[in-house]
């Protein structure tokens, strides 16, 4: 049976603070079948991209959900383009949504989407509370998640840090 994990977390980890993640997350997925792990992230810098590479060096497969069609061109920086493009060529699934536009509204909807399909979600994520005039942070994607009865599984390792 599979068991698909969701990732929401932060965009801006400090450079010491991804092998720490990395390791955590390695961890974290030993719990899951390899073959019936699916991961499901917008593979945004930062943490969605650390979490789909995990996903796939644990064995499991990765279903990239896409906020528009103009994602990639509208935020992808170059230094990042390299892995966003080797992980949606590796994902079994690109969901692109129906949006013509990398906005607010589409974030929503990915976010939606991604809580909708997974059974967990996996948040990396230094438990601070979100911004109230800017909707759709990890704090506010945690608190659907629980609110919908997903288990939540919180990682910051000790020494994390945001750039």
């Amino acid at each position: 049976m599979a068991t698909k994990v969701a990732v929401t977390g932060h965009m801006e980890l400090s450079e010491d603070t991804v092998p720490l993640v990395r390791a955590e997350l390695e961890r974290l997925l030993r719990m899951f079948e390899p073959s019936g792990l699916v991961g499901l992230s917008c593979v945004a810098a930062g943490a969605d991209s650390l979490f789909a590479e995990s996903v796939l060096a644990a064995g499991g497969r990765l279903v990239a959900v896409l906020p528009s069609r103009d994602y990639r061109q509208a935020t992808v920086k170059p230094e990042h383009a390299e892995t966003y493009d080797r992980l949606t060529a590796a994902a079994d699934e690109v969901l692109v949504l129906p949006y013509a536009n990398a906005d607010r509204k589409a974030y929503e909807a990915a976010n939606a989407v991604l809580l909708e399909r997974a059974d967990r979600l996996v948040a990396i994520w230094d438990g601070q509370p979100g911004s109230e005039e800017k909707g759709g942070t990890t704090a506010d994607i945690v608190a659907n998640a629980r609110n919908a009865g997903l288990a939540v599984d919180v990682v910051w390792p000790a020494g994390a840090s945001r750039s």
